[in-house]
């Protein structure tokens, strides 16, 4: 497993919660009707921009994430990032930032699965950093930040090698390998099955540096060619398109990472629960109805008083208080699908299992070291309170 993946991780995953936020704080900034001003104000998108991305791309915090360390789970990972949305004046509910964390997984799942070469994911990275840096032109200590973040990137991930970035890839593909939540933009455009795994095109540009399929070259022990066969390749395949640019600034070539999300199309930003109990069931006619009823991942906004010399805002990311309050009780389900299996078992069994579970926890506690309060985040969780 490769220990350079966590802050591509976070770094790329953060920015899908921007553009999220984003969209829905700029579609939100009217009423339904247009005829006035709605709950977030522009100066309030821009303020929880900048206090997000302020706090996202710290100094100190940056130096803790960037050291050599094991990928989060799941459940660390959505910590941290429910800490860093909390940086800012919005706040969210448990149940709203499980849908919210499913969609940026899915989003950043999507780009690796389509990433031409391992290399690429640094431009998939720059792509979402250049938005980023997009969203806070008008704050020049902020954009500081970013820029330095981006040249600490540069500096770190320049020299690996191929295999290293191969090793990288395959660690973000286990880490993504149970989540296969149902996305109604991705759904829409047939780039994700019913069942909520991606289809892959057979067709287009070929990765830079190889050739495009179809043909087989047979070579001598003095590399002469000898013969040529030619094969089908089931799909359309081009030329590869130039390199992107590893720098700070130019032009990445590949789209991966950029904004996908717009104010014209909200309805566009939904989950659904992955089918897990049948991964193979056939398309559902009603699959937009479903996807309506059972996740809408953004919906209504509402400013509260959160105390009487701060006024915070409270984003619910569902249609209803009834709707939210009902997935809230399955929040993890959301995210991994339980089943639950009852089994008989005799007294004398019982005995016995519990007689070797005794064993195990015998000898968990004299390997077990002295201190073991700390776990994987914690730095990071604690730095964030400080900040």
């Amino acid at each position: 497993m490769s220990v350079r993946t966590l802050p591509l991780v976070f770094i790329n995953l953060g920015a899908e919660m921007l553009y999220i936020l984003d969209q829905r704080l700029r579609a939100h900034n009217t009423s339904e009707d247009n005829s006035e001003k709605g709950v977030w104000s522009e100066n309030d998108r821009k303020r929880v921009m900048n206090d997000i991305v302020g706090t996202m791309f710290g100094k100190a915090f940056m130096d803790e994430l960037l050291k050599p360390q094991q990928l989060y789970s799941h459940r660390t990972m959505k910590t941290v990032l429910t800490r860093l949305a909390h940086t800012s004046i919005m706040r969210l509910n448990p149940a709203s930032m499980d849908r919210l964390y499913e969609l940026m997984v899915m989003a950043f799942k999507y780009q690796v699965f389509l990433c031409p070469r391992p290399k690429d994911l640094l431009l998939i990275s720059y792509n979402h950093i250049d938005t980023i840096r997009e969203f806070v032109r008008d704050t020049p200590v902020v954009l500081n930040q970013v820029d330095e973040t981006h040249r600490k990137i540069i500096e770190v991930y320049s020299s690996l090698s191929a295999g290293e970035f191969q090793l990288l890839r395959q660690t973000l593909l286990i880490f993504f390998q149970d989540m296969h939540i149902r996305v109604s933009l991705f759904l829409k455009n047939q780039i994700q099955n019913p069942n909520g795994r991606f289809a892959m095109a057979t067709s287009g540009p070929v990765p830079h540096g190889t050739d495009v399929p179809g043909l087989i070259r047979a070579l001598d022990c003095k590399g002469r060619e000898l013969r040529r066969t030619e094969f089908p390749t089931g799909g359309s395949y081009s030329s590869a398109i130039r390199e992107g640019s590893f720098e700070l600034h130019g032009n990445r070539v590949i789209r991966l990472g950029m904004n996908m999300y717009t104010v014209d199309h909200p309805e566009e930003t939904h989950t659904s629960k992955a089918a897990s109990v049948k991964p193979d069931s056939s398309p559902n006619l009603l699959a937009k109805e479903e996807l309506n009823l059972l996740a809408r991942l953004m919906g209504s906004m509402k400013a509260e008083n959160a105390t009487e010399a701060e006024t915070g805002f409270r984003i619910n990311l569902f249609n209803t208080d009834q709707e939210e309050a009902g997935a809230a009780g399955g929040a993890e389900e959301s995210l991994f699908g339980v089943i639950n299996i009852q089994a008989m078992q005799d007294e004398q069994a019982a005995t016995e299992l519990a007689r070797i579970a005794g064993q195990f926890a015998e000898e968990d506690e004299e390997e077990k070291p002295e201190n073991h309060s700390s776990s994987k985040g914690d730095d990071l969780l604690a730095m964030m309170d400080g900040l």
